[in-house]
């Protein structure tokens, strides 16, 4: 398999999970900055680029709340999972926990 194909592939993973590690962090209220200081500090760079358009999606669909705050001289919008995202993330979660055991069944099986 080519380098450029196992990238693509990568990707294709990374994306599919970017939205439940997201959601999953904004459990606890964050501005932007914070929300990838923390995602980096539980092993996940990801770049600015990659996370705002991100959240805002998640929050055009209405799985997140936001609210701006003045603090330290600085405007910020936070950022939290909304009633919705909750029931999305319960969703995502359970669809995640069937694929890793239909992955770990093949595995074991081949």
């Amino acid at each position: 398999m080519s380098e450029d194909r196992l990238e693509a592939m990568r990707l294709e993973l990374r994306r599919g999970s970017l939205a439940l590690i997201v959601l999953t962090a904004l459990r606890q209220e964050h501005y932007g900055y914070s929300l990838r200081q923390k995602l980096q500090a539980d092993g996940l760079a990801i770049e600015e680029g990659t996370l705002y358009p991100l959240v805002r999606r998640l929050e055009s669909h209405g799985l997140l709340d936001s609210r701006w705050s003045d603090e330290q001289g600085r405007r910020r919008r936070y950022y939290r999972m909304s009633a919705d995202g909750q029931k999305v993330l319960n969703a995502l979660k359970q669809e995640w926990q069937t694929l890793n055991k239909v992955m770990h069944t093949v595995q074991e099986s081949s």
